[in-house]
């Protein structure tokens, strides 16, 4: 019997365009340069193939050298400047909205917990990210 996992959202607002937004989220270009939760950490290659049953790797390493691993997953849905959702390797599901409020965008991410790590664990490190994305958009937009 299958078991449903516990969704975990983070969320930031975004002081940029929407089309801003979207272009530094899904280009591998802007990817490598915002995709860690620490200055510890880099994302020194992405590969993204944005379209329906396209996929994405991004290469997740410690700067030490010490540990690294690969995040890919598979597009499920996308709705240009609105909405991506994609199914990780391991059958977690993960959504994406861009929501458009006056001069900002609210950008919400719920992904399925794993049952490695605690779910605060898991919530600090994706909002750590979500973060360092935040501040790269609203620094070089």
């Amino acid at each position: 019997m299958a078991t449903s996992k516990e969704m975990i959202t983070v969320h930031t607002t975004i002081n940029a365009p929407v089309e801003t937004i979207w272009n530094y989220w899904n280009k591998p270009e802007h990817i490598v340069k915002w995709n860690f939760a620490s200055d510890t950490w880099c994302c020194p290659k992405a590969e993204n193939d944005l379209r329906l049953g396209g996929q994405f790797t991004y290469r997740m390493e410690a700067k030490d050298a010490s540990m690294g691993f690969d995040f890919s997953a598979t597009y499920d849905k996308i709705v240009p400047h609105e909405f991506i959702s994609y199914t990780l390797e391991d059958g977690r599901k993960v959504t994406i909205s861009f929501t458009v409020e006056e001069d900002t965008v609210l950008v919400k991410e719920s992904f399925e917990a794993e049952g490695t790590h605690t779910d605060e664990m898991q919530k600090a490190g994706w909002q750590a990210i979500l973060e360092n994305f935040k501040t790269y958009v609203e620094t070089n937009s």
